[in-house]
Protein backbone atom coordinates (compact mmCIF):
# COMPACT_ATOMS: atom_id res chain seq x y z
CA UNK A 1 0.00 0.00 0.00
CA UNK A 2 2.95 2.68 0.77
CA UNK A 3 4.32 1.58 -2.59
CA UNK A 4 1.41 2.49 -4.24
CA UNK A 5 0.96 5.53 -2.43
CA UNK A 6 4.80 6.47 -3.08
CA UNK A 7 3.94 5.81 -6.93
CA UNK A 8 0.67 7.82 -6.68
CA UNK A 9 2.79 10.52 -6.01
CA UNK A 10 5.54 10.38 -8.19
CA UNK A 11 3.05 10.25 -10.92
CA UNK A 12 1.42 13.58 -9.27
CA UNK A 13 4.98 14.82 -9.80
CA UNK A 14 5.56 14.59 -12.85
CA UNK A 15 1.72 15.07 -14.15
CA UNK A 16 2.82 18.57 -12.22
CA UNK A 17 6.08 19.22 -14.08
CA UNK A 18 4.79 18.15 -17.35
CA UNK A 19 1.78 20.77 -17.29
CA UNK A 20 4.39 23.35 -15.99
CA UNK A 21 6.53 22.63 -18.95
CA UNK A 22 3.49 22.80 -21.60
CA UNK A 23 2.54 26.13 -19.69
CA UNK A 24 6.02 27.56 -20.15
CA UNK A 25 6.27 26.31 -23.59
CA UNK A 26 3.00 27.76 -24.73
CA UNK A 27 3.18 31.11 -22.97
CA UNK A 28 7.00 31.36 -24.51
CA UNK A 29 5.79 30.39 -27.91
CA UNK A 30 2.63 32.97 -27.58
CA UNK A 31 5.24 35.50 -26.93
CA UNK A 32 7.16 35.26 -30.22
CA UNK A 33 3.96 34.35 -32.16
CA UNK A 34 2.58 37.51 -31.45
CA UNK A 35 5.59 39.61 -31.48
CA UNK A 36 6.42 37.94 -34.94
CA UNK A 37 2.85 37.36 -36.81
CA UNK A 38 0.12 39.39 -34.69
CA UNK A 39 -0.75 42.29 -37.03
CA UNK A 40 0.60 45.05 -37.37
CA UNK A 41 3.72 43.03 -36.00
CA UNK A 42 6.06 44.54 -33.19
CA UNK A 43 8.82 42.89 -34.81
CA UNK A 44 8.64 45.26 -37.57
CA UNK A 45 10.61 47.71 -35.49
CA UNK A 46 13.44 45.69 -35.73
CA UNK A 47 13.45 44.69 -39.08
CA UNK A 48 12.13 47.32 -41.26
CA UNK A 49 13.44 51.15 -41.69
CA UNK A 50 11.26 53.18 -39.17
CA UNK A 51 12.62 56.49 -41.55
CA UNK A 52 11.17 54.45 -44.89
CA UNK A 53 7.81 56.57 -46.14
CA UNK A 54 5.71 55.48 -48.87
CA UNK A 55 5.85 56.99 -51.71
CA UNK A 56 3.26 59.00 -53.49
CA UNK A 57 0.05 57.27 -55.20
CA UNK A 58 0.29 56.78 -58.86
CA UNK A 59 -1.16 59.61 -60.93
CA UNK A 60 -4.00 56.99 -62.78
CA UNK A 61 -7.47 56.38 -62.58
CA UNK A 62 -8.56 53.68 -59.94
CA UNK A 63 -10.52 51.62 -57.93
CA UNK A 64 -10.81 49.94 -54.69
CA UNK A 65 -11.17 45.85 -55.18
CA UNK A 66 -12.40 43.58 -52.30
CA UNK A 67 -12.32 39.49 -52.11
CA UNK A 68 -13.14 37.76 -49.08
CA UNK A 69 -10.54 34.81 -48.28
CA UNK A 70 -10.99 31.03 -47.74
CA UNK A 71 -11.09 31.70 -43.73
CA UNK A 72 -13.54 35.32 -43.58
CA UNK A 73 -11.32 38.21 -43.94
CA UNK A 74 -12.05 41.15 -45.88
CA UNK A 75 -9.39 41.81 -48.60
CA UNK A 76 -8.51 45.43 -50.38
CA UNK A 77 -6.76 46.15 -53.29
CA UNK A 78 -6.21 48.84 -55.30
CA UNK A 79 -6.58 48.37 -59.07
CA UNK A 80 -4.90 50.68 -61.22
CA UNK A 81 -6.04 51.40 -65.19
CA UNK A 82 -3.26 52.28 -67.35
CA UNK A 83 -3.34 55.15 -70.22
CA UNK A 84 -4.16 52.36 -72.85
CA UNK A 85 -6.22 49.26 -72.77
CA UNK A 86 -3.91 45.91 -72.25
CA UNK A 87 -4.29 42.55 -71.40
CA UNK A 88 -1.44 43.09 -69.61
CA UNK A 89 -1.58 42.86 -65.62
CA UNK A 90 0.75 42.59 -62.69
CA UNK A 91 0.05 41.87 -59.07
CA UNK A 92 2.36 43.49 -57.04
CA UNK A 93 2.74 42.21 -53.28
CA UNK A 94 4.42 43.90 -50.68
CA UNK A 95 6.82 43.18 -47.61
CA UNK A 96 6.52 42.56 -44.24
CA UNK A 97 5.38 45.12 -41.85
CA UNK A 98 4.07 46.88 -44.80
CA UNK A 99 1.32 47.94 -46.88
CA UNK A 100 0.24 48.60 -50.40
CA UNK A 101 1.34 51.88 -50.34
CA UNK A 102 5.01 51.03 -50.23
CA UNK A 103 4.57 49.41 -53.90
CA UNK A 104 3.16 52.51 -55.78
CA UNK A 105 6.30 53.13 -56.73
CA UNK A 106 6.72 49.75 -58.54
CA UNK A 107 2.94 50.23 -59.65
CA UNK A 108 3.95 53.27 -61.08
CA UNK A 109 6.51 51.77 -63.70
CA UNK A 110 4.07 49.23 -64.49
CA UNK A 111 1.36 51.46 -65.27
CA UNK A 112 3.97 53.79 -67.55
CA UNK A 113 4.64 50.55 -69.52
CA UNK A 114 1.03 49.73 -70.44
CA UNK A 115 0.43 47.32 -67.47
CA UNK A 116 -2.68 47.20 -65.72
CA UNK A 117 -1.88 47.12 -61.89
CA UNK A 118 -3.46 45.60 -58.71
CA UNK A 119 -1.84 46.10 -55.41
CA UNK A 120 -3.50 44.21 -52.51
CA UNK A 121 -3.20 45.10 -49.04
CA UNK A 122 -2.07 41.47 -47.79
CA UNK A 123 -4.39 39.83 -44.52
CA UNK A 124 -3.71 41.84 -41.49
CA UNK A 125 -2.01 44.76 -43.29
CA UNK A 126 -3.43 48.28 -44.76
CA UNK A 127 -7.37 48.10 -44.81
CA UNK A 128 -7.62 44.35 -44.79
CA UNK A 129 -8.92 42.27 -42.28
CA UNK A 130 -6.60 39.81 -40.39
CA UNK A 131 -5.42 38.71 -36.76
CA UNK A 132 -2.01 37.43 -37.84
CA UNK A 133 0.63 37.41 -40.58
CA UNK A 134 1.14 33.70 -42.03
CA UNK A 135 4.52 34.78 -43.77
CA UNK A 136 3.11 33.95 -47.23
CA UNK A 137 1.35 30.15 -46.32
CA UNK A 138 -1.88 31.83 -46.08
CA UNK A 139 -1.62 35.37 -48.11
CA UNK A 140 -0.41 32.57 -51.27
CA UNK A 141 -3.63 31.67 -51.59
CA UNK A 142 -4.85 34.83 -51.16
CA UNK A 143 -3.10 36.17 -54.58
CA UNK A 144 -4.49 33.13 -56.34
CA UNK A 145 -8.21 34.93 -55.46
CA UNK A 146 -7.26 37.90 -56.80
CA UNK A 147 -5.85 36.41 -59.81
CA UNK A 148 -8.81 34.79 -60.05
CA UNK A 149 -10.63 38.55 -59.67
CA UNK A 150 -8.63 39.56 -62.60
CA UNK A 151 -9.48 36.79 -65.19
CA UNK A 152 -13.51 36.74 -63.99
CA UNK A 153 -12.62 40.88 -65.58
CA UNK A 154 -10.21 40.23 -68.77
CA UNK A 155 -10.60 36.40 -69.77
CA UNK A 156 -7.34 37.49 -71.60
CA UNK A 157 -5.60 38.72 -68.82
CA UNK A 158 -1.67 37.63 -68.97
CA UNK A 159 -1.00 38.05 -65.09
CA UNK A 160 2.91 38.86 -63.34
CA UNK A 161 3.19 38.30 -59.89
CA UNK A 162 5.92 40.98 -58.26
CA UNK A 163 6.76 40.58 -54.82
CA UNK A 164 9.31 41.88 -53.01
CA UNK A 165 10.55 40.29 -49.20
CA UNK A 166 7.39 38.31 -47.87
CA UNK A 167 6.05 39.68 -50.86
CA UNK A 168 8.40 37.22 -52.79
CA UNK A 169 7.52 34.77 -50.55
CA UNK A 170 3.88 35.13 -51.38
CA UNK A 171 4.43 35.11 -55.15
CA UNK A 172 6.65 31.82 -55.34
CA UNK A 173 4.05 30.08 -53.11
CA UNK A 174 1.09 31.54 -55.02
CA UNK A 175 2.71 30.63 -58.40
CA UNK A 176 2.85 26.83 -57.16
CA UNK A 177 -0.63 26.94 -56.98
CA UNK A 178 -0.85 27.60 -60.74
CA UNK A 179 -3.03 30.55 -60.42
CA UNK A 180 -5.28 31.29 -63.90
CA UNK A 181 -3.49 33.35 -66.45
CA UNK A 182 -0.15 33.60 -64.67
CA UNK A 183 2.49 33.92 -67.15
CA UNK A 184 5.66 34.87 -65.11
CA UNK A 185 6.66 35.59 -61.31
CA UNK A 186 9.17 38.19 -60.08
CA UNK A 187 10.54 37.64 -56.70
CA UNK A 188 12.71 40.36 -55.01
CA UNK A 189 14.53 38.76 -51.80
CA UNK A 190 12.40 36.45 -51.03
CA UNK A 191 13.62 33.66 -48.48
CA UNK A 192 14.20 30.20 -48.73
CA UNK A 193 11.49 29.69 -45.53
CA UNK A 194 10.31 31.88 -42.44
CA UNK A 195 11.35 29.08 -40.08
CA UNK A 196 14.95 29.53 -41.34
CA UNK A 197 14.62 33.55 -41.30
CA UNK A 198 13.11 33.49 -37.63
CA UNK A 199 15.43 31.47 -36.64
CA UNK A 200 18.23 34.05 -37.68
CA UNK A 201 16.39 36.97 -35.94
CA UNK A 202 15.73 34.93 -32.62
CA UNK A 203 19.72 34.65 -32.19
CA UNK A 204 20.16 38.29 -33.63
CA UNK A 205 17.50 40.39 -31.77
CA UNK A 206 17.44 38.03 -28.36
CA UNK A 207 20.56 35.74 -29.23
CA UNK A 208 18.38 32.89 -28.12
CA UNK A 209 19.05 29.27 -30.46
CA UNK A 210 17.06 27.67 -32.60
CA UNK A 211 16.30 24.92 -29.55
CA UNK A 212 13.69 24.66 -28.55
CA UNK A 213 11.83 27.67 -29.20
CA UNK A 214 11.43 27.66 -32.51
CA UNK A 215 9.89 23.92 -32.55
CA UNK A 216 7.65 25.42 -29.96
CA UNK A 217 6.86 28.80 -31.80
CA UNK A 218 6.15 26.58 -34.76
CA UNK A 219 3.28 24.55 -32.40
CA UNK A 220 1.85 27.99 -31.19
CA UNK A 221 1.91 29.58 -34.72
CA UNK A 222 -0.59 26.28 -35.90
CA UNK A 223 -2.67 26.77 -33.04
CA UNK A 224 -3.01 30.67 -33.61
CA UNK A 225 -3.30 31.44 -37.24
CA UNK A 226 -3.79 27.53 -38.94
CA UNK A 227 -0.39 27.21 -40.08
CA UNK A 228 2.50 26.32 -38.89
CA UNK A 229 5.48 29.00 -39.66
CA UNK A 230 7.66 26.26 -41.19
CA UNK A 231 4.71 26.01 -43.93
CA UNK A 232 6.00 29.38 -45.03
CA UNK A 233 8.41 27.66 -47.17
CA UNK A 234 9.10 28.88 -50.46
CA UNK A 235 12.38 26.92 -51.11
CA UNK A 236 9.37 23.69 -51.21
CA UNK A 237 7.05 25.93 -53.45
CA UNK A 238 9.61 26.83 -56.65
CA UNK A 239 9.92 22.83 -57.80
CA UNK A 240 6.51 22.84 -58.64
CA UNK A 241 6.42 26.44 -60.75
CA UNK A 242 6.66 26.46 -64.53
CA UNK A 243 6.19 29.63 -65.70
CA UNK A 244 9.16 31.93 -65.67
CA UNK A 245 10.81 33.43 -62.50
CA UNK A 246 13.09 36.23 -61.89
CA UNK A 247 14.89 36.08 -58.98
CA UNK A 248 16.80 39.25 -57.28
CA UNK A 249 18.69 40.02 -54.75
CA UNK A 250 21.03 42.17 -53.02
CA UNK A 251 24.15 41.08 -52.10
CA UNK A 252 24.60 43.13 -49.07
CA UNK A 253 21.05 41.62 -47.73
CA UNK A 254 21.38 41.22 -43.67
CA UNK A 255 18.05 40.28 -43.09
CA UNK A 256 17.57 37.40 -45.84
CA UNK A 257 20.93 36.00 -46.92
CA UNK A 258 21.94 36.50 -50.46
CA UNK A 259 22.86 32.68 -50.35
CA UNK A 260 19.23 32.05 -49.97
CA UNK A 261 18.50 33.28 -53.60
CA UNK A 262 20.89 31.15 -55.09
CA UNK A 263 19.17 27.94 -53.13
CA UNK A 264 16.14 28.98 -54.53
CA UNK A 265 17.35 28.93 -57.92
CA UNK A 266 18.76 25.64 -57.56
CA UNK A 267 15.61 23.90 -56.13
CA UNK A 268 13.45 25.88 -59.49
CA UNK A 269 12.73 23.42 -62.24
CA UNK A 270 11.12 26.15 -64.70
CA UNK A 271 12.71 25.91 -67.54
CA UNK A 272 13.20 29.81 -67.86
CA UNK A 273 14.48 30.65 -64.89
CA UNK A 274 17.42 33.59 -63.99
CA UNK A 275 19.02 35.26 -61.38
CA UNK A 276 19.96 38.93 -61.16
CA UNK A 277 22.45 40.42 -58.35
CA UNK A 278 21.89 44.17 -57.32
CA UNK A 279 25.78 44.79 -55.82
CA UNK A 280 25.66 46.77 -52.33
CA UNK A 281 22.24 46.94 -52.18
CA UNK A 282 20.56 45.88 -48.48
CA UNK A 283 17.30 44.01 -47.74
CA UNK A 284 14.15 45.47 -50.34
CA UNK A 285 16.70 47.97 -51.49
CA UNK A 286 17.20 46.60 -55.10
CA UNK A 287 14.98 48.52 -56.92
CA UNK A 288 15.79 51.42 -54.74
CA UNK A 289 19.83 51.27 -55.45
CA UNK A 290 19.25 51.68 -59.33
CA UNK A 291 15.44 51.92 -60.38
CA UNK A 292 16.18 52.43 -64.10
CA UNK A 293 18.84 49.63 -64.43
CA UNK A 294 16.73 47.12 -61.94
CA UNK A 295 13.46 47.92 -64.42
CA UNK A 296 14.96 47.54 -67.61
CA UNK A 297 16.60 44.27 -66.17
CA UNK A 298 12.78 43.23 -64.93
CA UNK A 299 10.87 44.42 -67.81
CA UNK A 300 13.81 42.58 -70.40
CA UNK A 301 13.11 39.37 -68.54
CA UNK A 302 9.62 39.59 -69.69
CA UNK A 303 10.26 40.28 -73.34
CA UNK A 304 13.01 37.63 -73.61
CA UNK A 305 10.27 34.85 -72.09
CA UNK A 306 8.13 33.12 -75.14
CA UNK A 307 5.42 33.02 -72.52
CA UNK A 308 4.83 37.12 -72.97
Amino acid sequence: MLEGLALKKILIAICAVLIILIGAGYFVGNYFVNFALKAPPPATANIADPNLKAPPTPNFPSEIWTITSADGFKLHATYYKPARESHDWAILVHGYGRDQTFANDYAEEYLRRGYNVLTPDLRGCGTSEGIYLTMGALESHDVVLWAEKIVERDPQAKIILHGVSMGAATVMMAAALEPKNLVAVVEDCGYTSAYEMFTAQLDKIFGLPEFPIMPIVDVVSKIKTGVAISEAAPIDSVPKITVPILFIHGDADKLVPYEMMNRLFEATNSAVKEKFTVEGAGHADAKRTNPEVYFDHVFKFFSLTTAL
